[in-house]
This record gives C-alpha cells, sequence and structure tokens, in this order.
C-alpha cells in the first residue's frame, strides 16, 4: 500500500459523494486509472491502496453525515420582516435567503458558530449624518466614481458562483468561482511555487479548507442574528430607485461581509505556513477571463478581497471592517489549535 496514493482515492471517493459535479470526480479517477498504468504501478499496490482509501472515506462521510447539514435542509425558510431595518430579498430575482439555519452546522475546530461573534453593527438610522446613514451614503458616492483599478478589483474578487442574466423573459446564470474556491486557487497557487511537498501541499488545503468551513459558519451566525439590511435595498427606497451596485448583491444579510471573514482567516493560515512576504501572481480568476493580480502578501491579497465589497457596493465599511477581525480571529485561533492540539489520553 502506498500512502500517498491511498490518500487520493479518500480524496476522490469523499469529493465524488459530496459534490454535485459528480462526472468531474469520475474524469479525474478515469485520469488517474491512465497515469498509473503509465508508472507501471503495481496492481496489488493500486488495489490495496484504494483499498484502504476507501476505508478512510467511509469513516469520513460516516463524521460528516452527523455535520447537522442534512437535518437543515428540511428547516424553515426565512420569513421577511416589514421594518426596514432587517434583510429583504434583492433584484433582479428576490431570492429567498440561502442558509438561514447554518450556525447548526458542526464546526471543525472553533468551539461554537458564535465562538467569534464582532461587536453589534451600527444601530439602523436614516437621519442624515447619523454613523449608519453615513456608511450608506459611503456605498452610493463611492460606487458613483470608481476608477478603473477599484472596477477590476470590485469583478476581480465577485466570486459569486450564480450571477443572473436576464434577457425579456428569458433568465440565465453565469457560473463563476466561489469565494472559498478562489482562496483554494491561491493555495494551488502557493504550493506550487513554493515547491512544497505531496506532504506540505495536502496539509496546506487542510488548513485553509478548516479555516474557510469554521470561518463561513461563524460568519453565517451573525449574518442571520442581526439580519442587517443591504445597501441596495435602502438606496433604491429612500435615495435613488434607479441605482444599480456594481455586483450583482447576493441572498443574505449584510453584515458581516462573507468576503472579509473568509480571507482574512485564509490569508492567516496561508501567512503562517508560508511567511509573511510571501509575494505571488493570483492566476485563479484567468479561467474566467479576468486578468491576473499582483500582491506582497496573503494578507495583501485579503484586505483588496475585503475592500472590493465596498466597490462592489453591497456592504458597508462596517460590515468589512469587522468581518476582517473576525475571520482574523478565526484564522489565529485555527492556526494555534491545529499545531499545539494534543491527542486525549485513552481512560481505561
Amino acid at each position: 500500500m502506498e500512502y500517498h496514493l491511498a490518500s487520493v482515492f479518500a480524496f476522490n471517493a469523499v469529493g465524488k459523494a459530496l459534490i454535485f459535479s459528480e462526472d468531474k470526480m469520475e474524469t479525474f479517477q478515469e485520469s488517474l486509472k491512465v497515469k498509473l498504468e503509465e508508472f507501471e504501478v503495481p496492481t496489488r499496490v493500486v488495489r490495496a491502496s484504494q483499498k484502504y482509501g476507501e476505508e478512510v472515506a467511509a469513516f469520513v462521510l460516516d463524521w460528516a453525515s452527523k455535520d447537522m447539514y442534512n437535518q437543515t435542509r428540511t428547516y424553515p425558510k426565512y420569513t421577511i420582516q416589514e421594518e426596514d431595518r432587517f434583510w429583504k430579498p434583492t433584484p433582479p430575482d428576490y431570492m429567498d435567503g440561502i442558509e438561514p439555519h447554518w450556525k447548526e452546522i458542526r464546526t471543525l475546530v472553533i468551539d461554537s458558530s458564535n465562538q467569534f461573534a464582532p461587536k453589534d453593527p451600527l444601530p439602523f438610522d436614516l437621519t442624515e449624518g447619523s454613523p449608519f446613514q453615513k456608511q450608506l451614503m459611503q456605498v452610493f458616492e463611492v460606487t458613483n466614481q470608481l476608477n478603473e483599478e477599484q472596477l477590476e478589483i470590485a469583478k476581480f474578487w465577485d466570486c459569486n458562483p450564480y450571477v443572473t442574466h436576464h434577457r425579456g423573459h428569458a433568465m440565465f446564470a453565469t457560473k463563476k468561482i466561489t469565494p472559498g474556491g478562489h482562496w483554494i486557487g491561491i493555495t494551488a497557487v502557493a504550493t506550487r511555487q513554493a515547491k512544497s511537498t505531496f506532504d506540505e501541499t495536502v496539509n496546506a488545503y487542510a488548513n485553509v479548507s478548516i479555516a474557510l468551513f469554521d470561518a463561513f459558519i461563524s460568519c453565517w451566525d451573525e449574518k442571520w442574528n442581526t439580519l442587517v439590511v443591504r445597501p441596495e435595498t435602502l438606496i433604491n427606497q429612500f435615495y435613488d430607485e434607479e441605482w444599480l451596485p456594481l455586483l450583482q448583491t447576493p441572498p443574505f444579510p449584510e453584515y458581516t461581509s462573507g468576503h472579509s471573514v473568509i480571507s482574512r482567516a485564509a490569508a492567516v493560515i496561508l501567512t503562517d505556513l508560508f511567511g509573511e512576504n510571501f509575494a505571488f501572481t493570483d492566476t485563479t480568476e484567468l479561467l474566467y477571463g479576468l486578468p491576473v493580480r499582483e500582491y506582497n502578501s496573503f494578507i495583501h491579497a485579503s484586505e483588496e478581497a475585503a475592500i472590493s465589497r465596498l466597490y462592489g457596493g453591497i456592504h458597508y465599511m462596517m460590515a468589512i471592517e469587522e468581518g476582517v477581525k473576525q475571520g482574523g480571529a478565526v484564522g489565529d485561533y485555527i492556526v494555534d489549535q491545529i499545531q499545539t492540539l494534543k491527542p486525549t489520553p485513552v481512560s481505561n
């Protein structure tokens, strides 16, 4: 048995069970089979590795089946509240809120979904000059005078996996990379640039994936607890009914900014693994027709990802700033726990 190969078989089995694009995993499995034949890996080694990998995959899938995901599929949708301060579905499709029960999902490392809850959002107040109204006007004013660099940043970090388009009575969607997928792409860039070993690469992917998983849950706990209304809703209702954000507003509450939380959490992990001054070229969006961007560090990239949501017109600065702090706290905790966690002694 070869444990590197076994881990690939385990990954394939888990991936095929959990993702929607099963055909892509099957294509990958076929390409792996061809490679093994090319390198003349002994059949007995392949079989033993596959058997062990499938045993590990079965254990992982059994563990995952108890994480409350399936149960939350049966929970009720969010009920729209009429008060202006509460989140409401946004144009163009007015979709139901996504994952209002995500805080119920079992976390991987953090103790609970609200372990790193940010400070409360600014009180809702549309009185001219109030702190909240100033942040709303900041979104309106910034998006009305974006320069080319800001436009490029917003589009580069859009990462909306399901952007809808309307042509007359027809509607179709453009599928892009997800926010988490973008940071997995950056992890790929980093491991290749650093010439990481197989073990180091797996370690990087595992740590970043854990950070993304827990950071999303932490963020979604806050979103569906505070239910902060999106800028688009208020600007259209009280200031300019024709105004549109540069990016399509995602269908869930505003505070905190998911991009800010998960980007900083992932950046903290990658900084711990590869260093503070790891300059890199982010090629992740080339597949989606966007140019590369250069970063001096992972933190630099996470800062740009965060501010992109202001340029896109979908977040107030409070959601961005507090989201960065929230993600940093999650990332720091995961770094500390994963690297210092000791096995629990088995009692007799």
